[in-house]
């Protein structure tokens, strides 16, 4: 059983930046492909972006330029640094895990989830 606990959510205003992080118990981190999605109220849970074992990255348009994934692999650790944040970024912010290398879009591929952390953008 893989566990992932996001941290580093809070209140921020618009224009500001915010850094999150995953900590992974996988001991094959260093090859799981890695994601990040968001959820706000009412919506459905969506892409932001992930990252394959390779450090090679994909990213839903919504983010490019703004948001990005890194990971530290001796620390079991994935980031998401969140530049020039806007209101429509609120949401709860999961981090995913597949047993696999390869990134994807699609929640169903991944196999692990942490529980979320509240990021809140006021205007």
């Amino acid at each position: 059983q893989v566990v992932l606990v996001e941290s580093g959510g809070g209140l921020v205003q618009t224009g500001d930046s915010l850094r999150l992080s995953c900590l992974s118990s996988a001991r094959s981190f260093s090859d799981y492909a890695m994601g990040w999605f968001r959820q706000a109220p009412g919506k459905e849970r969506e892409f932001i972006g992930s990252i394959n074992r390779s450090r090679g990255t994909l990213y839903a348009d919504s983010v490019k330029g703004r948001f990005a994934v890194s990971r530290d692999k001796a620390k079991n650790t994935v980031y998401l640094p969140m530049n020039n944040q806007a209101p429509q970024d609120t949401a709860v912010y999961y981090c995913a895990a597949r047993t696999t290398p390869f990134v994807s879009t699609d929640r169903d591929a991944y196999h692990f989830w942490g529980q979320g952390t509240q990021v809140t953008v006021s205007s």
